[in-house]
């Protein structure tokens, strides 16, 4: 189902509304920002390098002089980093209407931990975001139309939630990794639904994707010259703008039509490019007895509550 070539000319205008954004310097996510800035969201841009920030923040001033946008320094592979900034927002007390988890670490080569020992996959573009949006519940649950969209990939698709080997310590295969990662990020999305459903938070969680989308994601994980960073090197017309691949994530924040629990991507091309449509949900995703038995587990490994 296509959404009638929906694009970022379709996001409703704004005079108000904060929007925090996780990994949000260059790509996917600096589209996302952009996009919002332009329709008036007051926009917080996150991510490890404070000179990207900043670099980033000039270039979206280039295209909208009166953008409302600044960064934040965040390390989703730390949660204490997560807490402090988790903390100072709290501090500000001013109500997020709009959370994107959309950072990620995508295949690096050899298994790597996160600060708190976490496989750095399954640790940043899962646990970390579970962290952040957990303690940033009570400014979520602040707003009256919050929104929290969390980023997954096509690569769900060959995943399965290892809970014998969750952080990939017996046998570490990068796309194994990967794909335990962005099926933990689509089943957290379904799940965050469900609770927020259950507990009043009134909170509508999506989730989306990207499709394949020209960005250094390949080139910064598994490395210039594998085979995937030499297809994103030598072959760019394969992979759609990251513009084009923001537009899920786009629709899924901010369009009326966007439903709580649903998953938008692409829709030509078994979803690797196109227009925002209602993504095809991968069956294991939608085992709800392992959604809440990786709720639980989340919630021990980034020591937070809900």
């Amino acid at each position: 189902m296509k959404i009638e070539n929906w694009t970022a000319g379709d996001i409703p205008q704004r005079s108000e509304g904060l929007a925090v954004i996780t990994g949000s310097t260059e790509g996917v996510g600096y589209e996302d920002a952009l996009a919002l800035s332009l329709a008036g969201w007051n926009v917080i841009m996150m991510g490890r390098n404070s000179q990207k920030g900043a670099e980033s923040i000039a270039k979206i001033k280039q295209v909208n002089q009166i953008a409302k946008v600044s960064f934040e320094k965040i390390d989703l592979a730390n949660l204490s980093s997560i807490k402090d900034f988790a903390l100072k927002m709290i501090s500000k007390g001013q109500a997020i209407n709009l959370l994107i988890n959309n950072a990620g670490v995508m295949t690096p080569p050899e298994r790597l931990e996160t600060a708190d020992g976490f496989e750095l996959q399954f640790g940043t573009n899962h646990i970390g975001h579970f962290a952040l949006t957990a303690q940033l519940l009570p400014l979520l649950s602040k707003a009256k139309d919050a929104r929290v969209v969390t980023v997954s990939s096509v690569a769900n698709r060959a995943g399965k939630i290892n809970f014998d080997d969750l952080q990939s310590k017996s046998s570490y295969t990068p796309m194994v990794a990967y794909a335990q990662s962005k099926l933990a990020n689509l089943m957290f999305a379904f799940e965050l639904q469900r609770q927020s459903d259950i507990n009043g938070w009134g909170i509508l969680s999506l989730a989306a994707h990207p499709g394949v989308s020209r960005t250094n994601l390949l080139i910064t994980g598994a490395g210039r010259w594998s085979f995937a960073g030499m297809m994103r090197t030598l072959f760019p017309f394969l992979f759609q703008a990251p513009a084009q691949g923001a537009l899920p994530t786009l629709f899924a924040a901010t369009s009326p039509d966007a439903i709580g629990g649903s998953y938008y991507g692409p829709h030509k091309m078994s979803e690797t490019r196109g227009f925002p449509s209602l993504s095809q949900i991968p069956v294991q995703a939608e085992d709800k007895n392992v959604a809440a038995k990786l709720w639980e587990v989340s919630l021990q490994l980034a020591d937070v509550k809900f």
